[in-house]
């Protein structure tokens, strides 16, 4: 029996600290692991050497720095993790290994319409249609990171009053999921998971503070300080689409008027170009004509840019980030929107915010809040499942494959 303060106690900790910052990065060289976890080198060369024998890590040749070196990472068959990702009109699932290998995908149309039954049960049929793909066990899977386009509340875990899903408010996604699957689910809003996704795959990467922002059918921002989400104590930090930009402004769905997301969210915006280009346009094509030179779309981009940059210049003002990443359709659009983001930070930010400021289009385009999903259900499992070689959860045999 171990007991707090032993030899074995010591080293089984040791062990978790060594297999959490493997899990949570996806792969470290050895020098990486001693500077993460503070341990010796000679530690973590004896940890890894039992953790391979005992088929938790697999470790290859690679090089950093110039100089030969030793990449750790979990083993491709410790367990699988599964991505869900809701949105205004879509419904997205990965699932991947504990590596950060990404081993099955797929997106399909979503009614936002649709009852919080009807689209559960959707996810449900997808879910388990990819698991069935990849080939593996359902006993290997560790969990499910769940996004959702709404405020969460942290304690209950029910989705708050949203218009993007009307038919989920006061639900319990997680919870409803979690019947269905018998596996643990996690859940949080897209905009988190965005900036989760881009933290650990793309243009967060080797930042500790940052803000993901994206603009679609609302506006939301997934806040990174000190390399970890800011929720807030009620999970609605981050809602910098009701920052009032006009009081005298169109009235918001929030009740206020003039909020930001009146200015640049995809519902105000549209209205705007559709005598002169029609009622079916969409975002991703006014991104699309801007692009292509198109007056009238170029304008309405760089205006919404503005827009954006003057949330963003609150944000520097009162969060100092380091990064800030764009994402949604207009992340497409490259300089055409993120030129005026700058110019506002510029003109209202405190100067050594913004100097210190680098804004950049998010790297993983629509993927991004799905791969979150996965970042999520990864940081939330437990290690010493893995060290003692189970899973922490497993799908019942019995339950009804994709028809």
């Amino acid at each position: 029996m171990e007991t707090p303060g032993s030899q074995s106690s010591l080293h089984r900790a040791n062990l978790e600290r060594v297999v959490r910052a493997v899990r949570l990065a996806g792969s470290l060289t050895q020098a990486e692991i001693a500077r993460t976890t503070g341990l010796s080198a000679a530690t973590v060369s004896n940890i890894v050497r039992e953790l391979k024998e005992g088929g938790t890590v697999e470790v290859t040749p690679t090089s950093a720095g110039g100089r030969r070196a030793r990449s750790v990472s979990l083993s491709g068959d410790a367990g699988i993790v599964v991505g869900v990702d809701f949105g205004h009109t879509h419904l997205r699932v990965a699932v991947g290994n504990l590596a950060h290998q990404v081993l099955a995908e797929e997106s399909e149309p979503l009614d936002v319409d649709a009852s919080s039954a009807q689209g559960l049960d959707r996810a449900e049929q997808l879910v388990n249609r990819l698991i069935e793909a990849t080939g593996v066990d359902r006993s290997k899977v560790a969990g499910v990171g769940l996004g959702v386009p709404g405020p969460i509340d942290v304690e209950s875990g029910t989705l708050g009053s949203t218009a993007i899903l009307p038919g989920w408010s006061g639900t319990r996604p997680a919870e409803e999921l979690r019947g269905r699957l018998g596996v643990p689910v996690h859940v949080d809003n897209d905009a988190n998971l965005g900036a989760l996704g881009e933290m650990v795959w793309g243009s967060g990467r080797g930042v500790r503070d940052l803000a993901y922002i994206k603009v679609a059918s609302g506006v939301g921002a997934g806040l990174v300080i000190s390399g970890k989400i800011y929720r807030g104590p009620g999970g609605t930090a981050g809602e910098i689409g009701h920052i009032t930009l006009d009081e005298a402004g169109p009235v918001c769905r929030c009740g206020n008027r003039g909020c930001l997301e009146t200015f640049t969210a995809a519902r105000y915006v549209l209205p705007l170009l559709q005598p002169s280009h029609g009622t079916d346009l969409t975002m991703e094509g006014v991104v699309r004509l801007a692009r292509d030179g198109d007056p009238g779309c170029r304008r309405v981009v760089a205006d919404v840019g503005r827009h954006i940059g003057s949330g963003v210049a609150n944000l520097c003002n009162l969060l100092n980030p380091s990064r800030v990443v764009l994402g949604g359709d207009l992340a497409e659009a490259g300089e055409l929107v993120l030129g005026p983001i700058r110019e506002s930070v510029g003109r209202y930010a405190i100067p050594s915010a913004a100097r210190q400021l680098t804004v950049l289009p998010g790297a993983l385009g629509g993927r991004a809040e799905v791969l979150g999903a996965l970042a999520l259900a990864l940081s939330e499992m437990g290690d010493s499942t893995l060290l003692d070689g189970t899973a922490t959860g497993s799908l019942a045999a019995s339950t009804p494959a994709f028809t």
